[in-house]
């Protein structure tokens, strides 16, 4: 057994991140300006994207993305109970009406046909809001369709999804499904997550509406504060819309710069850890490993357990107790949104409207999964996981 606990997903961040925030320190400039726009730049051409915008955490990309889509009170948005919180509550945010649908059983993405039948019963829908769960792509060509038909946005909460690929599209970039949809896509950059810059975000789509959320990111101002302090700028201003304060300073954006240059040797380990486990524990008839469809690229944010109940003498609380007592974290994605008491009591919600996501649910764990994970530190996840399930196995 260890001797020190093992995290869940901690943070590889190298000497070229801590040199480069070193020098913003140094710079005399700390918030945004040229290394958030050069973060930007590089983003959007990594994922192909039209147009990016740096903000400081996936919440606020989509909340903006909403603004920006004139979507507000009055209005519906259909989106997923298997996500997290934030998700849900930049719909209410907006004063528009979320309204949530059940998952798919193998990967737990929103279920397209689900997302048909609310349009048609739901008045008032302007928008769908899919979640690219753990890292596997939603169904957007199911997604895409329903939105052409029904006159929709569509903004993707793709905190997971970086960089997934979909039919080789790497999500954020313009998809052929989407002609003629307005679409915008969220990204995280928290702490765990597969490119971090400890707090942040990104908002891609076309130019018109990035445009527009980036005044919405910032006070609704005409000029930011970089052009206004720089002999670039002008101190004169216009507020033209009550916006928020959600943009990215350069002392974050000194560490994606980085991030993103590494991102994908820090995939390729992501990969090899997520190799690891599929051989071993898909051998383990107790448990149920991750699905991933023929025509995605994962980027595997998370690496989720489903137990098999009628195999298994202990349910998934124990189980994780058990991992714990064996210093490895594990965790639960997510707690669905039916669950909690704000959404439940507001809109009436009950396990039995949402069996897929709430069977889900109630036996998945997810496992260590970060570059920063050694392959001792995976053999002690592995042999965690089997002592337990050889231990209580029926």
């Amino acid at each position: 057994m260890r001797s020190t606990f093992l995290h869940f997903a901690p943070p590889l961040i190298g000497d070229d991140e801590v040199d480069e925030v070193v020098q913003t320190l140094r710079s005399g400039w700390l918030t945004t300006g040229d290394r958030t726009r050069r973060f930007e730049e590089e983003f959007r051409a990594y994922t192909g994207a039209p147009a990016a915008l740096a903000v400081n955490s996936a919440t606020s990309a989509m909340h903006i993305a909403l603004a920006a889509l004139g979507i507000g009170e009055g209005d519906a948005v259909i989106s997923t109970t298997m996500t997290f919180v934030s998700t849900i509550h930049v719909i209410e945010h907006q004063r528009a009406r979320p309204v949530l649908v059940d998952v798919e059983p193998d990967t737990l993405n929103i279920d397209p046909e689900q997302v048909e039948a609310a349009v048609h019963r739901t008045p008032g829908v302007k928008a769908i809001l899919p979640v690219h769960l753990y890292g596997h792509p939603a169904d957007m060509d199911a997604i895409y369709d329903i939105a052409r038909r029904h006159g929709l946005a569509v903004i993707e909460d793709a905190a997971h999804a970086l960089p997934a690929r979909l039919h080789g599209r790497m999500i954020g970039a313009p998809a052929e499904g989407a002609d003629g949809v307005p679409n915008l896509v969220a990204f995280s950059f928290y702490a765990t997550k597969n490119l971090t810059t400890g707090e942040g975000g990104m908002l891609t789509g076309p130019p018109d509406l990035v445009d527009q959320a980036r005044v919405w990111s910032l006070h609704g101002m005409s000029r930011d504060a970089f052009k206004r302090y720089t002999s670039e700028g002008s101190w004169r201003y216009d507020v033209v819309l009550p916006g928020f304060k959600y943009n990215m300073p350069d002392l974050q954006a000194a560490i994606g710069l980085h991030q993103l240059e590494h991102l994908d040797a820090m995939q390729a380990r992501r990969r090899a850890i997520v190799a690891q486990y599929d051989e071993t524990l898909g051998r383990l008839d107790a448990l149920e490993t991750p699905s991933v469809r023929p025509e995605v690229d994962s980027a595997w944010h998370i690496y989720l357990l489903r137990l098999r109940p009628d195999r298994l003498r202990i349910g998934r609380d124990e189980f994780i107790d058990e991992m714990r007592k064996r210093n490895v974290g594990a965790s639960v994605h997510f707690i669905p949104i039916h669950e909690h008491i704000y959404y439940r009591d507001r809109y009436q919600l009950r396990p039995e409207q949402f069996p897929v996501a709430q069977g889900a649910f109630e036996r998945m764990l997810s496992l260590p999964l970060s570059p920063a994970h050694s392959d001792d530190d995976v053999a002690d996840v592995i042999e965690a996981v089997t002592d337990i399930v050889k231990a209580n196995q029926l």
